[in-house]
């Protein structure tokens, strides 16, 4: 069986005005981190994704509205696309990366129809 394709999408708190940010020291160490997982994962990683902008729009039958909304306990602040033979395999390579690291966080993995 081929491999199979999986939506990660990475969740958590929105931000905080109290949180710090981090020193050159850390940003250094996250990008070592995220630079060899990366490495690592290669094969599995097909779409890196990326960041999500805070706001947006949400459509719907009625119209569109701002969103997402902030009062949410967690919002979808990034995604990528992996593939792997399995969830399990899926869950591994992206609870290994940094996003999946963040204490705050949540991964919500989806595996893509076929066309």
């Amino acid at each position: 069986m081929s491999d199979r394709k999986f939506l990660v999408l990475f969740r958590r708190a929105p931000p905080s005005s109290q949180q710090p940010e981090p020193s050159a020291e850390d940003m250094q160490k996250m990008y070592a981190v995220f630079n060899t997982w990366k490495e690592k994962y290669k094969r599995e990683i097909l779409d890196m994704g990326s960041a999500l902008k805070p706001g947006g729009k949400v459509w719907r039958h009625s119209g569109v509205t701002d969103g997402p909304f902030v009062e949410a306990k967690e919002i979808v602040v990034g995604y990528m696309i992996v593939q792997a033979k399995d969830y399990d395999a899926a869950v591994r390579v992206a609870a290994e990366g940094p996003p999946g690291m963040a204490p705050d966080g949540a991964l919500e993995i989806r595996e893509l129809a076929a066309h």
